[in-house]
């Protein structure tokens, strides 16, 4: 393991014991499935309750997984991390970087805002438009004729 991550205050080894329902969260990333820019790594996506992670209390949604049971997942891709996480047996070992409050990477930050599907500029076309309309039609009902 990387001594220097491991002397950072936010990283943390969590130890796991698989229950009848895996390890209760679920990951995403990857070099294949990149979910946060310019970043491979792994990160909880979703803690399960009742399951093993959410009983421990440790891991977290936003989590990034550094390692397991000692294989760093630097630069591997989802599906080969998935498969560390299966083969893993019982007891898993976890190094974590723990998501900061104030931090906005991670799949709880990352993705982009949503936005409405009606842009501002479409409200206008469209106000524009009915505006446009009743003119018309008053311009209609109130035309004289000569």
């Amino acid at each position: 393991m990387n001594g220097s991550l491991h002397s950072s205050p936010n990283v943390v080894d969590i130890k796991l014991k698989r229950g009848s329902s895996g390890l209760g969260f679920n990951i995403v990333g990857g070099v294949d499935q990149q979910y946060v820019m310019n970043d491979n790594g792994i990160y909880v996506s979703k803690i399960k309750e009742d399951g093993a992670a959410a009983l421990d209390g440790r891991l977290q949604e936003g989590d990034k997984i550094l390692a397991i049971n000692g294989v760093q997942l630097e630069d591997l891709m989802h599906r080969a991390t998935v498969d560390l996480f299966r083969t893993a047996g019982e007891d898993v070992e976890l190094r974590v970087l723990k998501k900061l409050p104030n931090d906005v990477n991670g799949p709880t930050g990352s993705q982009p805002e949503s936005k409405s599907s009606v842009s501002t500029l479409e409200i206008l076309v469209a106000l524009a438009g009915v505006a446009a309309f009743g003119a018309f039609i008053y311009m209609r009902l109130h035309r004289k004729h000569f």
